[in-house]
């Protein structure tokens, strides 16, 4: 298949600028795959969909303010955005304007923390090293701004989004984006969800730039996203292999979950603990065999999140359920409303 054929017409003004006011008053589009049947509803009606024998899985990774704006010693700005923790004070970043950045050059956030460049690398990325008087990351964590997408416009360097541009349950630092399948949920929707009997586990994918770069191919056979670290622990591991031996419905949480998930069982033939990257690139004919549902939000055209949902919900039907949501003027992207796939 072409990318092409993963396109759809969507107006800007679907596109949301800004969280609800109740995380949990988004709406929900319910895709039945069996019967390619699209039902409206809302998600506060999620919980009551799940069944007993369910185990429902959330990415508990934690968005860290890679955005930092800054200067060259000439003073023209610099922002920089930081993708990558190498260690050892490097980084991999992106920078704009990238033209002035060469290696030898410096970039001043502040008094404490600064930047040298390193390396120029392919698609406009860098290296850099921080050097800083004091602990780098804590000082990155104390200037930098939370990383929004581009669609979502804001002031530069003003943030207003470090608290809802994060879901309930972060909790491991190192995402530059957010699991936004996440951000609906609250600790009511949780209890209600244990309270009919669902088991919850949690994995950890920190979200890096593989999940959203755009897709450079036209043929998606030769689209591959870039590796992602994960971690799956002990107990997930366990709760995951005794689910898949009763046949109970896994049901993941964002396709950052699905695509942990989905790497972890096609690599080892069950679920198993410990850290690994996620190589995994999922494109139309991909064999699902770690999950059985996935709520998703809605994804850009020609994304690798889209191909990844479509080839998870069937092409023809997926693609329909985006015309469909277009039609019904649901909102769309990171803090937009939800698909769940059934």
């Amino acid at each position: 298949m072409h990318i092409s054929e993963f396109d759809y017409d969507l107006p800007d003004d679907l596109i949301a600028q800004k969280p609800l006011e109740e995380r949990q008053g988004s709406r929900m589009l319910i895709v039945e795959r069996k019967t390619k049947k699209l039902t409206d509803a809302a998600f506060a009606d999620f919980p009551s969909l799940l069944m007993a024998s369910d185990v429902l899985v959330i990415n508990n990774t934690r968005v860290f303010p890679a955005r930092l704006f800054g200067r060259l010693t000439t003073g023209a700005a610099i922002e920089i955005f930081l993708i990558r923790d190498l260690g050892e004070n490097i980084w991999e970043a992106l920078a704009r304007p990238g033209r002035r950045l060469k290696p030898g050059k410096t970039v001043l956030f502040d008094e404490r923390l600064q930047a040298r460049v390193v390396e120029k690398l392919d698609e406009g990325k860098i290296l850099i090293e921080m050097v800083s008087d004091g602990d780098p990351i804590e000082l990155i964590d104390e200037i930098g701004v939370t990383p929004l997408p581009p669609y979502i416009r804001r002031d530069p360097g003003i943030d207003l989004d470090s608290e809802r541009y994060q879901t309930v349950f972060a909790k491991n630092r190192g995402a530059i984006a957010a699991p936004t399948a996440g951000l609906h949920f609250t600790p009511q929707v949780f209890a209600d969800i244990r309270g009919r009997g669902v088991s919850i586990a949690e994995v950890t994918l920190h979200v890096g730039y593989g999940t959203f770069e755009p897709v450079r191919v036209d043929d998606m056979t030769k689209h591959s996203v870039s590796a992602e670290r994960y971690e799956i622990d002990e107990n997930t591991a366990e709760i995951l292999n005794k689910a898949k031996a009763a046949r109970q419905r896994i049901v993941a949480v964002g396709t950052t979950t699905t695509r942990a998930l989905e790497a972890n069982f096609a690599a080892n033939g069950e679920f198993v603990a410990g850290q690994a990257l996620a190589d995994l690139t999922v494109t139309p004919g991909y064999e699902f065999r770690a999950i059985d549902a996935l709520l998703t939000n809605f994804h850009l055209p020609q994304s690798s999140l889209l191909v990844l949902t479509s080839s998870f919900g069937g092409h023809e039907l997926v693609m329909d359920a985006y015309r469909h949501a277009v039609r019904e003027r649901y909102r769309f992207y990171s803090y937009g409303d939800c698909m769940l796939i059934v």
